[in-house]
């Protein structure tokens, strides 16, 4: 009689520059959608727990917001913190990059993920985009000079490629241990947590260049009554201007983000769903630590 394998566990950073593919890759992995994914650099704002149960393995992804250079205001300066201080706490770190392009924030992450200790594997992502796969080569054999110790996979998160191999070798180098949450446990995160980033996702895919990053959701009621979960949500922006661009002409645009947001979260929450949306000013919350820390970013 063969014996069951031992149970593995741990904690894996899904790291990279902003915009790079990092939530994409999660998404698929879990085979749902938690992380919130758009066009525009630095969607993600905060670490969040993507929890991976199957037979043996329980691999605890951490999805982080992109490593990056521009931009000092004190939401920026807690992005970057956040995503640092996964790398600390990790037995994974999974380096996400992409097929072709290198930029300076990438050779910033690349300088903070050479320090790492435990393993590290590096995900080429978008391979998929590339007609010959020879040029993929030269960007391979340079990252290998990098990152002796890491092993390389190319991947396409958006088309599910090679992700298999990508979580066996996770699987391989996670520590042998009791699982931390129960098997059915996809998120640490809380529902009300979800549904404000839902709206967020769906304001940073409509709007232009500026307006998404001065933008953030609170939840003011989540509550379930018979087969309806009611929820409000509270857009706040930093000025008259960008409300008036967030609710569009006769609220049109205000609807559609609502309309949008609301059958995500029903197939998330296996529930009708009925959606309020308000959108309120409030200056300079973005670069103000003290408002950031009672809108959650702490």
């Amino acid at each position: 009689m063969s014996e069951s394998p031992a149970e593995r566990c741990g904690y894996v950073a899904i790291v990279g520059r902003p915009n790079v593919g990092k939530s994409t890759l999660l998404n698929h992995m879990l085979g749902q959608k938690l992380a919130i994914t758009s066009r525009k650099p630095q969607t993600t704002r905060h670490n969040m727990l993507g929890i991976k149960t199957e037979g043996a393995v329980q691999a605890i992804y951490v999805d982080t917001p992109g490593l990056h250079k521009q931009g000092e205001t004190a939401l920026n300066r807690y992005m970057n913190r956040t995503a640092a201080a996964a790398l600390k706490d990790v037995d994974v770190v999974v380096f996400v990059v992409d097929r072709a392009r290198w930029t300076d924030e990438d050779q910033m992450v690349l300088e903070r993920v050479r320090f790492v200790s435990g393993p590290l594997i590096v995900a080429v992502n978008k391979t998929d985009r590339l007609d010959d796969k020879a040029e993929l080569l030269p960007h391979l054999e340079w990252l290998a000079q990098q990152l002796p110790n890491a092993e390389i996979v190319p991947i396409s998160a958006q088309h599910g490629r090679n992700l298999d191999l990508l979580e066996r070798l996770v699987a391989e180098r996670l520590p042998e241990g009791e699982h931390f949450f129960p098997e059915d446990q996809i998120t640490d995160r809380s529902s009300r947590f979800l549904a404000a980033e839902l709206v967020r996702e769906k304001i940073m895919r409509q709007l232009g260049a500026e307006v998404p990053y001065q933008v953030t959701v609170e939840i003011e009621e989540f509550k379930q009554e018979g087969h309806v979960l009611h929820i409000h949500a509270l857009i706040l922006v930093e000025r008259d201007g960008q409300k008036k661009i967030i609710i569009g002409d006769k609220g049109e645009r205000l609807k559609r983000i609502g309309q949008e947001a609301r059958k995500d979260m029903e197939v998330l929450f296996d529930s009708k769903v009925m959606l309020n949306l308000w959108v309120k000013v409030k200056g300079g919350w973005s670069d103000d630590e003290r408002a950031l820390h009672s809108l959650g970013y702490d």
